[in-house]
């Protein structure tokens, strides 16, 4: 395992899903970690179980003097940072472009890109001062390919983020920072209940878990964990040579058709033409 010894980070959106699964690992590697959410009872209850190398700061990760103030908590209560990682998000307006709110729009705008860029303004400096550091933000396969995600808002800010983690990765460079994204594809947490509107969103991950195990070659759902250990690779020293990529992490959704479902489409083609098979 990747190892973070003496390394401090932030990680947002750390009450529930990814951000406690990458928060447990970086624990584990032997980081000390700032988790920051809305929701101060999940938070603290989550530091509390992680023990003293974890910090809760409740926070608003859309508004910058709070994104500021994360930064800030974060250093004054380790001394240092060295990774900052840009989770926090959330479902969009579902339906058609003909029925989307503005409102509904901007905010999932805000909550999906407008926070990742202000979590990379923040650190930006500090980084930038140590000539070290690296920043992860979570993108998603949805903004890779149309129609994998129920909001076509979500999917245009997720889209966002990973141009973004390009563009910004390429000023940073410069000065030793490294800046990647990683980009889960149908992992099982409570997002997809919470974008549909269920009571008890954290409730609904396991439904989830049963309802992707096939939607990928691999037959099973992507878990929390299986983005947690990419994050603590590009935290760790080992990727000090990756910037400006995108690691996709989907168990095969985007990367073509099926092989079962290519084999049986030319299985039907060679008996519409009589053609025995080979």
């Amino acid at each position: 395992m990747f190892r973070l010894d003496g390394k401090v980070a932030i990680v947002t959106g750390a009450t529930s899903g990814i951000g406690v699964s990458i928060a447990e690992k970086f624990v584990e590697a032997g980081a000390k970690v700032v988790i920051a959410g809305r929701r101060k009872k999940e938070g603290e209850a989550v530091a509390k179980r992680l023990g003293k190398p974890v910090r809760f700061k409740q926070a608003d990760v859309t508004d910058e003097a709070q994104m500021k103030a994360l930064v800030k908590d974060a250093l004054d209560g380790f001394g240092r940072l060295d990774c900052m990682v840009n989770n926090a998000g959330g479902p969009g307006p579902v339906g058609s472009i003909e029925t989307i709110p503005v409102d509904g729009f901007d905010a999932a705008v805000a909550l999906n890109c407008r926070s990742v860029m202000l979590g990379m303004k923040h650190t930006a400096p500090i980084f930038r001062a140590q000539r070290s550091g690296s920043i992860i933000n979570i993108g998603s396969v949805a903004g890779l390919r149309a129609g994998l995600s129920s909001s076509m808002v979500y999917s245009m800010a997720k889209a966002g983020v990973v141009h973004l983690t390009k563009v910004v990765a390429m000023e940073l460079a410069e000065v030793g920072v490294r800046v990647n994204s990683i980009s889960p594809g149908a992992i099982a947490t409570g997002i997809f209940g919470k974008a549909l509107g269920a009571a008890d969103p954290e409730k609904t991950a396991e439904i989830v878990k049963q309802g992707l195990a096939k939607v990928q070659p691999i037959p099973r759902a992507g878990l929390p964990e299986d983005i947690a250990g990419a994050a603590v690779f590009l935290a760790a020293d080992e990727s000090g040579f990756i910037t400006a990529h995108d690691i996709v992490i989907d168990g095969g959704l985007i990367g073509g058709r099926f092989w079962s479902v290519q084999q049986e489409g030319l299985n039907n083609m060679r008996k519409a033409f009589g053609v025995a098979k080979s």
